[in-house]
Formats: C-alpha cells, structure tokens, sequence
C-alpha cells in the first residue's frame, strides 16, 4: 500500500520541472517535526522567547532610565521602544538557527532520519522546505508573543508595527535557509561553533543596543552589510513607522538568502543521499 502511494507519486511528478529534488510533500516533513514540538521540544521554543523579553526589561526598563531617550532617523523615542525592534529581529535569528543546525546537525548525522525520508519518493527540497517551514513556524510565535508583550507597553509607535510579524518570518526564513546549507556541511559539532562564534559579535554589534553613528564610517559600512543588521533595520523601520524604499532594499537581501540557502541546501542533500 505505501509503495503503491510513493510509486503513484513519483509517477505523478514525471516530466515537472524539479522531479528529482522536489516531489510536493514537504508538508509531511512539516508534520511530522510539527508533532516533535507538540511532544518534546515546546520547552526549547518557550526558552527562545522569554529571552529577549528579560533583554527588554533588564536594559529597556534598567538602563533606559539612565539614558533616557535616544535619537533614531530624527525621532526621539524612549530607549526601550528602540532596542525592542531589535530584539525581535534577534530572536527571530536564533529560533531560526537553532532549528536549522543543532537540530538538522542531528538529524543528518546521528538519527540518520533524512536517510529514511529520501529512499522514499521525497526529495531533497521536499525536506529542506518542510523543516525550514519549522523554523518559520518559531518566527511567527516569537513575532505574536514579543508583539503582544510590547504593544500594550506602548512600545510600536506606529500601526506599520503589525508588519513586523511578517518581518520575523521572512528573516526567520533566510536565516534558515542558510543555516541548512552550512549545517550540512558541517562534520562535527565542534565545527558547528563557528556559526556561534560569529552570531554573537553580530548581535553585539548590528545596532541592537546604540545606533551605528558610534562607530567609523568604514566599520558601519560592513556592519550594515550583515544578515542581523539588515533584519534590524527593517523590523525597526516597520515599528517606528519609517516606511521608506530602503526597506524594499532588506526584503530582497533576504529573498537572496533564501534563495541561494535553498540551492546550496538541495545539492547538498542531493549529494549526500540521492547517489
């Protein structure tokens, strides 16, 4: 019976652009680490939430009563309605990565579970899209449950605000994208710190807590390159209502990462199982 179901659909799929990578079940993929969560991992997805909301109150509510208001793009807005944005946008990034390295690390080297999946008729953009679609699962619960922390504290000055969930999920996204594809890559979990050891100078210094204006000319010029500043900017942009082409701008830096964490992924896979 579930041979005839995969033999019909690989037989569905023949002659479609994409037929050995891509079979349209990524949904299955999706289900079945939707049910994990369910069971075992919502304490990990809880973790990754409370932890920027504590960042807003030691720094927002602690500091910000030493610093007072600061300037962003000609607004003078109180300190905790600046980092806020911020924050999002690094939540947003770690759920992502998180679910896109340590958990993918395990999956493809210890439970071996993506060797069971791509003997049947899945493929490899079938799995990379079901369990990106994870981590864009984690962005949107980050995105409502930060929004409905800080609205009612009178922190999203604008209505543009509500576009910052949508923000969570695309940056979610690209972060995913390219974490699978250095992730599958990866041959130990040692290797797997480096990710780390440059995600944390990143969150430091991508304007998260000060505006880049602190800092040489040259030095914000690559800062302002970075995947986390970008984010920043766009989330931050959408909150205080400074809706401008520049924003366009972060969108499509984020669809470039999709897009070429998606390829980088598949041929990947492709190459690891699909010989």
């Amino acid at each position: 019976m579930i041979i005839s179901a995969a033999v019909a659909i690989a037989e569905a799929r023949r002659g479609r652009l994409g037929e050995r990578v891509y079979s349209g079940r990524s949904r299955a993929i999706f289900e079945r680490g939707y049910i994990a969560f369910k069971s075992s991992t919502w304490m990990v997805i809880l973790s990754g939430f409370v932890e920027p909301v504590l960042y807003l109150f030691a720094f927002g509510y602690g500091l910000g009563e030493l610093i007072g208001n600061i300037e962003s793009n000609g607004l003078s807005i109180p300190y905790a309605a600046y980092i806020a944005p911020a924050l999002l946008a690094t939540s947003a990034m770690n759920g992502a990565i998180y679910d896109s390295t340590m958990n993918i690390f395990f999956k493809l080297n210890h439970d071996r579970i993506y060797h069971g999946m791509l003997a049947t008729s899945l493929g490899p953009l079938d799995v990379a899209l079901g369990e990106i679609g994870l981590a864009l699962l984690r962005g949107f619960l980050y995105g409502v449950g930060f929004m409905a922390v800080v609205a009612p504290l009178g922190l999203i000055p604008s209505l543009w605000g509500i576009l910052a969930i949508p923000a969570a999920v695309l940056i979610a996204f690209g972060f995913a994208a390219v974490g699978m594809a250095l992730t599958t890559y990866m041959k130990s979990f040692q290797q797997l710190e480096i990710i780390n050891i440059f995600l944390l100078p990143m969150f430091l210094f991508s304007g998260s807590f000060y505006p880049l204006s602190v800092f040489p000319e040259w030095l914000q010029f690559i800062i302002k390159a970075l995947p986390l500043s970008q984010a920043i900017h766009l989330v931050r942009g959408l909150t205080l209502g400074q809706i401008n082409i520049g924003l366009l701008g972060h969108i499509s830096y984020f669809i470039v990462m999709i897009v070429v964490g998606l390829f980088f992924t598949t041929k990947r896979l492709n190459a690891l199982f699909m010989k």
